[in-house]
């Protein structure tokens, strides 16, 4: 049985409240709770931090036992040198995600500190992002 988690970053704590014409009405766990039934045979479980330092802490702590890490760090993905190098440093595949598509926002949100340590990236497909990183683990 495979084992991944998916880490979440700031803000994202707010889905189904959180500007629903970008990121949906449907609350993070209510996703959740439809992906794990889903996919029964892969050990799933969450994280969410609106702190960069949680972030990075989960990273090593899940990066040399767990299959893979699906890993969102929302605005963090364009500021944190910190985060990029955390993926860097473990030695368990990671995907970016991003609910949104990142390139169609404002300019500073094209610069991501993970992508270049991720095993790939995928942008735009709401919710749907998650369920198309824990695929490329199967």
């Amino acid at each position: 049985m495979k084992k991944l988690i998916i880490i979440n970053g700031p803000n994202l704590n707010l889905l189904g409240k959180r500007e629903p014409q970008i990121y949906g009405s449907l609350t993070f766990n209510e996703f959740f709770e439809t992906i794990r039934s889903k996919y029964p045979l892969v050990s799933m479980e969450h994280f969410q931090s609106n702190i960069e330092g949680e972030i990075i802490d989960k990273l090593h702590e899940v990066g040399f036992t767990y299959d893979g890490i699906i890993l969102n760090a929302a605005a963090y993905t364009h500021t944190s040198v910190g985060i990029g190098d955390a993926v860097a440093a473990i030695d368990k595949p990671v995907v970016e995600v991003h609910i949104s598509n990142t390139y169609k926002r404002e300019d500073f949100r094209h610069q991501s500190y993970v992508a270049a340590h991720a095993k790939g990236v995928i942008v735009g497909f709401g919710l749907q992002s998650y369920e198309l990183a824990l695929a490329s683990f199967l």
